[in-house]
């Protein structure tokens, strides 16, 4: 099964608020990647998801570090594995089931928003 991970970024030069997450899903070589400004939660309503460019597998492991470009800090703060196929075209949406892990429910990217709802 595939992979899915939350980072923390902090310090990034672009970011208004200080803070952000980067929702990361496997999708072979790199990982897709949006911006939230908050971590997802089980049946909260849609929040802004910003697409952003590929990220690379090696941020799904546990780590904390410093982004390349001198634009923050990242860290893993929740990671599981995930099932669904993500469809070809990115702009597409986006609906996999988030199995195990600190996430778990059905995971809706569509329209510029994000929402983990109930399975």
């Amino acid at each position: 099964m595939p992979r899915y991970a939350l980072l923390r970024h902090t310090g990034a030069p672009d970011d208004p608020h200080g803070c952000h997450f980067d929702l990361l899903l496997e999708d072979g070589e790199t990982c897709r990647t949006w911006r939230l400004n908050e971590p997802p939660c089980l049946d909260r309503p849609p929040q802004p998801a910003t697409a952003l460019p590929a990220h690379r597998l090696a941020w799904l492991e546990p780590r904390s570090a410093a982004v390349s470009g001198d634009r923050g800090w990242a860290e893993r703060v929740m990671a599981g594995r995930y099932s669904g196929a993500l469809p070809s075209n990115p702009a597409a949406p986006i609906q996999v089931q988030l199995r195990d892990g600190d996430l778990i429910g059905r995971l809706l990217i569509s329209n510029g928003t994000c929402q983990i709802q109930r399975a």
